[in-house]
């Protein structure tokens, strides 16, 4: 198994490592990224030959500018965190970054709008359907992982129908619930022989 990852690494080095040097740059540019704020004029408008940008909130480009850098920025290092990420609750990293997607959306509406009432002030109340189908979709990854783990058939909770009330449940039964309940969910079973040899 170790010489097959070994020789799958020999043959695609290029491509980890151009991946890897590109996502290590940006994540060292992060800090140069929120300072680009700093070449951008202080006036009210900002006019170059490819587009006049007015900003109409702030009053000052200088003072937009340093505003959306400080929702790209985390925005961006949260992305790549995203993407990279080898752990089971990935998934809830998209939260912040759902969050900081509308408070930048909402800034440039403001701005270029000059909207009066910002969107910002009720942000989570929009995005809390969002928050919410994530959290499940967590919970639904943690509980297939715990049935892997401790080898607890999930299909059978489905095909069962118990309730509190049921008094159809037999001794035997009403035992082996009683014996889960003391173990608790820390429970591990002890680790065979085949498990140290992997080791």
């Amino acid at each position: 198994m170790t010489q097959y990852k070994n020789k799958r690494l020999i043959d695609q080095p290029s491509a980890f490592l151009l991946t890897g040097s590109i996502i290590a740059f940006l994540i060292a540019f992060s800090p140069y990224l929120f300072y680009l704020y700093e070449i951008f004029p202080s006036g009210p408008v900002w006019e170059n030959s490819f587009f006049t940008y007015e900003s109409k909130y702030y009053e000052n480009v200088l003072t937009a500018a340093w505003t959306y850098l400080g929702k790209l920025t985390p925005l961006l290092l949260l992305l790549i965190w995203f993407f990279t990420c080898k752990h089971w609750w990935y998934h809830v990293i998209l939260i912040p970054i759902s969050m900081y997607i509308y408070q930048l959306i909402s800034t440039v509406y403001d701005d270029v709008y000059l909207a009066k009432d910002p969107m910002d002030t009720d942000g989570l109340i929009y995005l809390a359907p969002f928050f919410l189908g994530i959290l499940v979709i967590v919970y639904l990854v943690r509980i297939q992982i715990f049935d892997r783990i401790y080898g607890i058939d999930l299909s059978e909770l489905n095909e069962t129908d118990v309730t509190l009330f049921s008094k159809s449940m037999s001794t035997k039964e009403q035992s082996e619930i009683d014996d889960i309940r003391h173990k608790g969910f820390n429970f591990r079973p002890e680790p065979t022989e085949d498990y140290y040899q992997k080791l």
